[in-house]
């Protein structure tokens, strides 16, 4: 596709106006003060948490509870909430979890090297705020997929900076309080760095492993939750699983049959993630696309796959809509979207409990979007070398600031 200085995108990156900025705010209070009043103990999810980690001061073992899916490491950081009262919690989590979604968002900007005060800066969060109904699950369920949301954008970051060890470190961290991340990992595969690769797995293996030896049951994880997600028969966390292996037996297919369609989906995913980090053109998309797609691959096969679980990719893949042959530029990407649009009720899934249809749908229509930038098309507005070259000069004003390090030429005019 083509740019000119008629093109939405370069209206897109120029400074925001003030009023812009207050009607963020203002979305993003709402939301946290709607979260506050219908959830009185920090969130449903968050409570999971906090509650292992009072069962740890208790002397009790916090895999007690079958629904605590975390590391050992997540017992000791929600430490400092199960010491704080649930007036204090039920401000501060949805504030929390609004902040580090926030601050992944401003994360992703910079990989795409989009201006802080850039009108999709602004436009960008309040649409996701408001118009996105993840985002608002997330906040108000105080889930800890806000960590995967705050440290993967960072992390993209550190490696287009050739930064990979200290990316590890970010990611390593990250996986320490929830394992959400961990296909990540292929990344460094392919991009040959095991020394990172290495940092990776030490940093949630050590702090794992020395949290657990605290715990009255250090192989809680192991020898409890780890069999509860690879049998996924909890029938209250099926109802709101994503994943086609979840999804399809509701729909009268055979387990076993379901099951393989969504490891043939992941495996078919991870090969098309394969092939686009192979397509090595120049800019941030590579490791962007990339990245998601990985993430959305083990989405369609992992138990649970919930849908606030997008948000962890769609921010990643929205911050790239300046530039020509994104994904975020494809008609599929938004259509992908559309049941994800708050207040939009759709026949026969207007109940809670059939939402996970619609999350289906968006999470197979954004793999198989994410998928499709594996293969290149020739002709205007496509990813092939041409294109490549387009990606290469993003608009003047995504040119990296004075100072900062960049292995990318800089871009020679503001057209694409």
């Amino acid at each position: 596709m083509s740019t000119g200085k008629g093109d939405i995108s370069g209206w897109l990156v120029r400074r925001s106006p003030r009023p812009l900025w207050w009607g963020l705010l203002a979305v993003l209070g709402v939301t946290v003060a709607h979260a506050a009043r219908t959830a009185p103990d920090g969130g449903m999810d968050n409570a999971i948490v906090v509650g292992a980690a009072r069962a740890w001061l208790s002397g009790r073992s916090p895999y007690d509870d079958p629904h605590f899916l975390y590391l050992p490491g997540a017992v000791l950081a929600a430490v400092p909430q199960a010491l704080l009262p649930e007036s204090v919690l039920r401000v501060l989590v949805p504030s929390a979890v609004t902040a580090c979604l926030a601050a992944g968002w401003a994360c992703a900007l910079r990989l795409h090297r989009v201006p802080l005060d850039s009108r999709l800066a602004v436009l960008g969060l309040a649409g996701l705020a408001a118009g996105f109904a993840p985002f608002g699950h997330l906040v108000r369920l105080g889930n800890w997929t806000a960590t995967a949301v705050l440290a993967l954008p960072p992390a993209l970051l550190l490696m287009r900076r050739d930064r990979w060890t200290a990316a590890a470190a970010v990611l390593g961290a990250a996986l320490a309080l929830k394992p959400l991340l961990a296909p990540v990992a292929l990344l460094f595969v392919f991009a040959r760095r095991p020394r990172a690769l290495a940092v990776l797995v030490a940093v949630p293996v050590l702090v794992s492993g020395a949290c657990a030896l605290l715990l009255p049951d250090p192989a809680g994880f192991v020898t409890r939750t780890l069999p509860f997600l690879l049998r996924g028969d909890d029938a209250f966390v099926r109802l709101y699983e994503a994943s086609p292996g979840a999804v399809l037996p509701r729909l009268g297919v055979p387990p076993l049959l379901a099951r393989g369609v969504a490891l043939a989906a992941c495996a078919a995913g991870v090969v098309c993630a394969r092939r686009r980090w192979c397509r090595a053109d120049p800019g941030p998309l590579r490791l962007a696309e990339t990245a998601a797609g990985l993430m959305l691959s083990a989405f369609l096969v992992s138990r649970p796959s919930y849908d606030h679980y997008l948000l962890v990719v769609v921010p990643l893949l929205l911050a790239g809509l300046p530039y020509a042959g994104s994904v975020a530029r494809r008609p599929w990407f938004w259509l992908a979207l559309v049941p994800q649009v708050p207040g939009l009720t759709w026949p026969y899934l207007e109940t809670v409990r059939r939402r996970a249809f619609k999350d289906a749908m968006t999470l197979c229509a954004l793999a198989v979007t994410v998928a499709c930038r594996s293969v290149p098309r020739a002709g205007p507005g496509s990813s092939g070398p041409e294109a490549g070259a387009r990606e290469r000069r993003p608009p003047a004003a995504l040119a990296p600031t004075l100072g900062e390090k960049s292995s990318e030429p800089r871009p020679r005019s503001a057209s694409f």
